[in-house]
């Protein structure tokens, strides 16, 4: 599957969910939606922001980039939503401002099976 590489490249969906998880910086999302492939806001997920005590808690540098290239846990993340078409991405653990596991939820395929198609690396 042909991923965006850069936050230009992204959709308006995907660069809104590129954006939380890099303000969140260190927690999870939970109960993302997705249509068509898509990260959809509407009904909003759930941030679960984790802070640390006499920490910096602020967003990532990167928040305020209008382009850089995207590390590849965001592609990879990308790509499970894009082939997940419809249903619930139930958390997205978020450190350092990226995705390091998701815990998705399988509502059907697009081809129409059931089954979820398991994302393998090359």
């Amino acid at each position: 599957m042909n991923q965006p590489n850069t936050k230009s490249s992204l959709t308006p969906a995907q660069t809104r969910l590129v954006e939380l998880m890099q303000a969140v910086n260190f927690g999870r999302i939970e109960s993302l939606h997705v249509r068509t492939g898509e990260p959809t806001f509407s009904p909003p997920p759930r941030v679960i922001q984790k802070l640390k005590m006499g920490g910096d808690n602020t967003s990532r540098a990167e928040a305020e980039f209008s382009d850089f290239r995207l590390k590849h846990g965001v592609v990879e993340l990308l790509e499970l939503i894009s082939r997940l078409q419809d249903g619930e991405v139930r958390s997205i653990d978020i450190r350092f401002g990226l995705p390091v596991t998701a815990e998705i939820e399988w509502t059907g395929m697009a081809d129409g099976t059931s089954a979820p198609q398991v994302l393998h690396r090359p």
